[in-house]
């Protein structure tokens, strides 16, 4: 098999979800981590975002409503990451977690980023993170790519933490 190399500048644009709860999952998704509504299709479809762009995420009960999570040990979506600006933006998305008492599976500093891991109400995966800059990320001594898995310090995080505000110009 010949492979080629994919452009650089593609990207991830969209995740669709199957729910088995529209109402619930626009809770958690738009209630508790700020994404805002952008589009209904009636009782079984939605579309959220942030800043505005189309939808990042589409929620629907297609073939899902009043389902379950699939079994373990099944194949299907290990998580979705949702990749926030800056350290600070993260800390104050765990404060609201803290808040609305969203249990996490875990948080992790992987040298070139730091990212807390929960389910959603349908046990979706999701990874909330931030990259550090590419100049700090952490290397071999051949020059390769040496990631980790450390323990994340919720409370520096935490302390490090910036509510986000909106411009009035939005």
């Amino acid at each position: 098999m010949t492979t080629r190399p994919i452009d650089p500048k593609v990207s991830i644009g969209h995740v669709h979800l199957k729910v088995a709860d529209l109402e619930r999952a626009l809770g958690f998704y738009c209630g508790v981590l700020g994404f805002e509504l952008t589009q209904r299709y009636g009782k079984q479809a939605a579309f959220i975002s942030a800043g505005g762009y189309h939808h990042h995420i589409g929620l629907n009960t297609w073939e899902s409503l009043g389902g379950s999570p699939p079994p373990p040990r099944s194949t299907g979506l290990f998580h979705l990451a949702i990749l926030y600006p800056t350290r600070a933006s993260l800390g104050d998305a765990l404060r609201h977690l803290i808040d609305d008492k969203i249990p996490l599976d875990g948080a992790s500093d992987h040298g070139v980023s730091e990212a807390l891991y929960l389910r959603d109400p349908d046990q979706n995966g999701v990874e909330l993170y931030w990259d550090r800059p590419q100049d700090e990320w952490p290397h071999a001594p051949d020059g390769s790519l040496a990631m980790v898995t450390e323990p994340l310090d919720l409370q520096r995080l935490l302390r490090d933490a910036t509510p986000v505000t909106l411009s009035e110009d939005l």
